[in-house]
């Protein structure tokens, strides 16, 4: 019992230990509060990646792409069974986007994506991320009159959002305003397939020569060419006062370049008619997709077999039940097709370089912040040697008394571990309070200084994302204690070791 009395009148009177808590305080509540901003940061990025996509992916590894998806899908539906939920199949290419803004040429680079527009949202949340109302419920890639988002969607705060004007005029009257009403005549590029625009392919080749390009009148006030929708990025930039800049709006013609689908694969391109944007808030996906209708994309390439009809694509995503192992799916559809002719993979396989990064950098964060309380640590190494020589006498008087080594020891270790729990509880409530008002916390500060904490024009979030995890808060406060309690054995060990006589003629 006088071990407990002592450690609680030196926890009172010694004001000196006070730096001691403080710095476990800081740094318990430090390294809550960027784990949970990291988590948030991790959990967002993670879900937007798990959105674009999908579960798991079966892609093939020719260019050309897998024939008969149908047939594929089937096969999928027969391993994995009920854990699928949903399927879509998916053709994409490298290709060169160009359009014309202020009479300047500006090609770009792209990934041309064809989706088929009536699953494709069921294996991922495509339709959440579109600026258009109805595209939302259902795309079409037809243009709209008007009616696009001028303030970002996906706010939760509208107070936040600067209004895009450019978007008012977006849809088929910016177009006829684009058109100036006149009609002119415009060459078409051909639809080919994927031999047809090879009339040198091999002599076991199904397909025929292409046909001549011909002359169509088209008039761009009344008329769209195939719908796209862009990623935001590719056609606008964001300033440094969030105000979002566009080169391209819903009713722009764009052309892209593209390699076909025969032997040897030839250079083609076509007009699209922008119809809408597509914004992730991801910018390795918003600044290089660009979708298209599945059909007409097949059509462009050449993924088609004109005699059977048969269709190419060359991937299919694939949407699993929630709490299916994703691993465990990927290996049975490893096992079923021939490796040699597809790709199997998970989003995090895909996406494994970057989520190893930020594993990484959280990693190398908590070890230098838990340096924070390691010094807290030597801090009360020092305090408690300063204090077994200030108290040598009391030591003395204690063990004459009949107290033993043991509980000599035992109170300097009660001592440590009262030091921790003390600065670790005031951590932890410090660092959930700040977690839960680090958005208000954000905006004083940004006000008191002019200069925004957490700018949207940088991150493309309009909140710092934030989530506690229970787990990361024990083991910081555990680890705290922890080394409380080993910083003062030293001091203790030296304490239980004195000598009453010794002790009492200390001077």
């Amino acid at each position: 019992m006088y071990k407990l009395l002592l450690c609680w009148r030196y926890l009172r009177t010694r004001y000196i230990a006070l730096a001691s808590i403080i710095s476990v305080t800081l740094g318990v509540a430090t390294m809550i509060v960027v784990n949970s901003v990291m988590d948030g940061f991790a959990h967002e990025m993670q879900g937007r990646m798990n959105d674009v996509l999908s579960d798991v992916i079966i892609t093939s590894r020719s260019l050309e792409g897998m024939a008969n998806p149908e047939w594929h899908m089937a096969e999928i539906r027969k391993v994995a069974g009920d854990d699928v939920v949903g399927m879509t199949p998916t053709a994409q290419v490298p290709a060169a986007l160009a359009y014309y803004f202020r009479g300047q040429y500006f090609t770009r680079q792209v990934t041309v994506i064809g989706i088929d527009p009536e699953t494709y949202s069921s294996v991922s949340k495509f339709g959440y991320y579109l600026q258009h109302p109805e595209n939302r419920e259902h795309l079409d890639f037809q243009l709209k009159e008007d009616g696009y988002d001028v303030m970002d969607h996906q706010a939760e705060d509208m107070r936040k959002v600067k209004p895009r004007e450019q978007m008012k005029q977006a849809g088929w009257k910016h177009r006829r305003a684009n058109a100036e009403f006149e009609k002119r005549i415009a060459v078409q590029p051909p639809i080919q397939t994927a031999a047809q625009e090879n009339a040198a392919a091999t002599d076991d080749s199904p397909f025929a020569t292409a046909p001549a390009p011909v002359q169509e009148t088209f008039d761009p006030a009344t008329e769209q060419h195939a719908g796209t929708v862009l990623g935001i990025g590719l056609c606008s930039h964001r300033t440094a006062d969030g105000t979002d800049v566009f080169q391209l709006l819903p009713g722009d013609d764009v052309e892209i370049h593209f390699p076909s689908c025969g032997r040897p694969p030839e250079f083609r391109s076509s007009k699209l008619t922008v119809t809408d944007f597509y914004e992730s808030k991801m910018a390795q996906y918003d600044m290089q997709y660009m979708f298209i209708p599945l059909d007409k994309f097949q059509e462009m390439r050449g993924m088609i077999d004109p005699q059977s009809g048969i269709r190419f694509v060359n991937a299919i995503q694939i949407k699993l039940a929630e709490g299916a192992d994703l691993n465990a799916v990927r290996d049975k559809l490893r096992e079923h097709f021939q490796l040699h002719l597809y790709d199997v993979s998970t989003w995090r396989d895909m996406e494994g370089p970057l989520l190893a990064a930020v594993q990484t950098e959280t990693l190398v964060l908590n070890v230098l912040l838990f340096l924070i309380i390691a010094v807290a640590g030597f801090g009360i190494l020092a305090i408690f040697f300063m204090i077994v020589v200030e108290k040598t006498r009391d030591i003395g008087i204690l063990k004459s008394l009949g107290a033993s080594s043991e509980g000599v020891m035992g109170i300097f270790l009660t001592y440590g571990f009262s030091l921790g729990i003390v600065g670790a509880g005031l951590g932890i409530v410090g660092g959930l309070l700040f977690v839960k008002y680090i958005n208000e916390i954000a905006d004083l500060l940004g006000r008191a200084t002019g200069t925004p904490v957490f700018d949207p024009a940088v991150y493309y979030l309009y909140k710092i994302p934030t989530i506690v995890e229970p787990f990361t808060v024990g083991w910081i406060a555990i680890g705290a204690m922890l080394i409380a309690v080993l910083a003062s054995v030293l001091p203790a060990i030296r304490a239980a070791k004195m000598h009453p006589v010794q002790a009492l003629r200390f001077e």
